[in-house]
């Protein structure tokens, strides 16, 4: 079987996923997308509002930010392979609006087969954690954003992570904020449009 078909087989399967209850919350399984031989593969949080309804992951604001940056990055988004540690949208409705809500670590591991069966399928040379729920789903939890950014680590799942912030914290940044950090964005970004050094023994969870 190739790799798209292996993909998209996992995709059908991930469909009818009800391994925890936010699929009661969301209007559809979200999962990855891009090539299935794809060097990098990009792992976020969770689909948002506008991910949930059209049914494909970085589609919203947060994903402009990602594609902004990759752009500048020198990296075409049209090779990385893009997905979420959680596959559906967890969120509180109010009025008419859907509230955002971080998943828990139970969402994680709920998904985390299927974050594995990608990886597995894909093989990317490397993973980025965009954000502490990436993180959480593929590196121990001593691991920080904040004091690991820019990292390249070793992860047990085979290729090295990179540590680096959800687009969206990017977003929620003041307007004289935004451009430098945007820029600090791109910096992350740009160590992979270099070799990638040879991960280490991979720690194990704790």
């Amino acid at each position: 079987m190739s790799g798209q078909a292996a993909l998209a087989e996992l995709r059908r399967a991930a469909a009818g996923c009800t391994d925890c209850e936010l699929y009661r919350e969301g209007t559809q399984t979200v999962f990855g997308e891009g090539p299935a031989a794809a060097r990098i593969l990009m792992v976020g949080e969770q689909p948002g509002d506008r991910e949930d309804r059209e049914g494909h992951p970085f589609v919203g604001p947060a994903g402009r930010i990602l594609d902004r940056a990759l752009e500048r990055a020198a990296i075409d988004r049209d090779e990385v392979y893009i997905t979420n540690a959680v596959k559906h949208f967890h969120n509180e409705p109010r009025g008419k609006k859907r509230i955002h809500r971080k998943p828990n670590l139970s969402h994680v591991r709920a998904c985390e087969h299927w974050l594995r069966s990608e990886v597995g399928v894909v093989k990317p040379e490397v993973l980025v954690a965009l954000g502490a729920t990436a993180v959480q789903a593929l590196l121990p939890r001593n691991v920080r954003v904040t004091s690991d950014r820019g990292r390249i680590l070793p992860s047990e799942l085979g290729p090295p992570v990179l540590v680096t912030v959800h687009p969206s914290s990017i977003l929620r940044a003041g307007d004289e904020d935004r451009a430098a950090a945007l820029r600090a964005f791109v910096r992350d970004l740009s160590v992979l449009t270099r070799p990638i050094p040879a991960a280490a023994s991979a720690p194990g969870r704790s």
